[in-house]
């Protein structure tokens, strides 16, 4: 009897291994279907990708998150109100598809506003007297306002793309010339020393450039190094924390530019990294912990693979004591790992999607599955999507087309969940907040990716994208126990065990 209790008492102390799985399903033509019910084996069908088990520790998935921009705003505006409902409870409700529980927002306008603003453009207006954001408060609050209609614990960030034009050395918003905006081409010297390796086109590649991005930096930064310029900036930011305060969206975490290294035709501000350091260190960090001490400062967004210049502004030691994270998007994906390796004290995020070209296909959503896999499992513990809603083909007033969530058909006022929704859901629906990330495997030749969790109650959502022709065989170790499984050609698929 002794020895009957003390194996009970050992075996309520372990951990339940689940048996039963359940799996959904995506391919081109049918997306979250699910299928069959699995179980867990107790043998191998072949050698696991991934072994884990509860013992198996990992980074935690804090939030998935989605951008608040104007052009969104607009086509929300094109549907019905019972429409714009339940579109905000799928992305946003904790019941919902997608499940966002944190929202990006821009200090002035990016490149899918209408048309260039910043809350202040009074030319020398260093006391700031005339910021505002009467703007936003007819597009960007009442877009975020609906969100928190189905989940009210929304939190928030923000970054610029530009400051001010009267704040920068060419006096514009953009960064070079271009036949999308007015700046003068006399002066796109001041990025290079020279006009002949300007590109306003470059910015729209898409996936991996093969090669160094950018392919120069700039040789200055496009902010005006003097003190008072330098300060004003920093209380731009604690006057934008401070008056979206007021209408009830918290912000709690900065970044000081939004991809330092495109130089774009519009809305941008390149920017050294001595530049970087310098208001960084000396002006924005100090400013906030005397104004706003709650509030996080991160370094990014980091869209280069230079991985030399990162770590030239991550050396000064003073900067790193004020820094909680570092945000990587594009091709910073690239150099994530090794700088995650340097500095692990830090948290990392992925703070943006890749934008697409406005085909909102299959194909985008392949590589939006990939991306999330691929930066999820090298260690970021936030990831955020860039549109969420556009109309058919996502033009910009520069020019761009890009890709969202969702598109509208703006003469039907119809709308259609795209492939890069259900890639999203295929994470985001079943790993929840807090889960860690106990494994990830990339098999580049198969084209296959393997993410796998485990949520609070112990439960692991094991997450396979298959984007090859053929059929892809595939086994993962769950404590003990075996998935078995063989993924279908150009396929999606979420597997929970309970």
């Amino acid at each position: 009897m002794k020895y009957t209790a003390l194996f009970l008492a050992m075996a309520m102390q372990l951990p339940a291994v689940a048996a039963n799985v359940t799996w959904y399903s995506s391919t081109d033509d049918s997306f979250w279907q699910k299928q069959k019910n699995l179980k867990l084996e107790s043998k191998a069908a072949a050698t696991p990708v991934l072994s884990v088990s509860q013992a198996t520790g990992g980074h935690r998935l804090k939030h998935w998150g989605t951008t608040f921009n104007e052009l969104d705003w607009d086509a929300f505006l094109a549907l019905s109100r019972d429409e714009q409902d339940q579109l905000m409870h799928n992305l946003f409700a904790p019941d919902g598809d997608l499940r966002f529980t944190r929202g990006r927002i821009s200090m002035n306008c990016n490149d899918y506003g209408r048309d260039w603003y910043s809350c202040d453009d009074v030319p020398g207006d260093l006391e700031l007297r005339y910021f505002n954001i009467d703007r936003d408060k007819t597009t960007i609050i009442p877009l975020i306002r609906a969100a928190q209609k189905y989940n009210p614990g929304l939190t928030f960030w923000t970054s610029p793309w530009s400051p001010p034009g009267w704040m920068k050395i060419n006096g514009d918003y953009p960064v070079v010339s271009s036949r999308y905006n007015d700046a003068d081409p006399r002066i796109d010297y001041l990025l290079f020393g020279a006009t002949d390796e300007i590109d306003e086109d470059e910015m729209k590649f898409l996936g991996e450039r093969k090669g160094q991005f950018p392919r120069r930096l700039a040789t200055r930064d496009y902010f005006i190094f003097d003190p008072r310029y330098l300060q004003a900036y920093a209380n731009y930011f604690c006057k934008f924390i401070d008056a979206y305060g007021e209408q009830g969206v918290p912000i709690d975490m900065v970044i000081y530019q939004n991809e330092a290294y495109s130089y774009t035709p519009y809305p941008g501000c390149a920017w050294t990294a001595e530049g970087t350091v310098r208001f960084n260190r000396d002006y924005l960090a100090p400013t906030l912990q005397k104004h706003h001490p709650d509030v996080k400062l991160y370094l990014g967004t980091f869209n280069t693979n230079r991985q030399d210049h990162v770590e030239r502004i991550l050396s000064d030691s003073l900067l790193r004591t004020y820094t909680d994270g570092l945000a990587f998007q594009w091709e910073g994906r690239e150099i994530l790992p090794a700088i995650r390796r340097q500095y692990p004290e830090f948290s990392y995020i992925c703070s943006e999607s890749e934008c697409g070209n406005g085909k909102m296909d299959w194909a985008a959503g392949e590589h939006t599955f990939f991306l999330i896999a691929d930066n999820v499992g090298n260690g970021c513990d936030e990831w955020y999507n860039w549109n969420f809603l556009l109309p058919k083909k996502g033009r910009s007033r520069w020019g761009w087309e890009q890709n969202a969530l969702i598109e509208l058909d703006p003469e039907t006022r119809t709308i259609r969940y795209t492939p890069e929704y259900y890639a999203v859901k295929h994470f985001s629906n079943l790993i929840e907040q807090g889960a860690e990330i106990v494994g990830y495997s990339l098999d580049k030749e198969r084209h296959t990716s393997v993410l796998v969790a485990r949520n609070a109650g112990g439960t692991y959502v094991t997450v396979a994208g298959n984007l090859s022709d053929t059929a892809a065989p595939l086994t993962v170790e769950l404590s003990g126990r075996y998935l078995n499984v063989t993924l279908p050609p150009h396929s999606f698929n979420t597997f929970t065990t309970r």
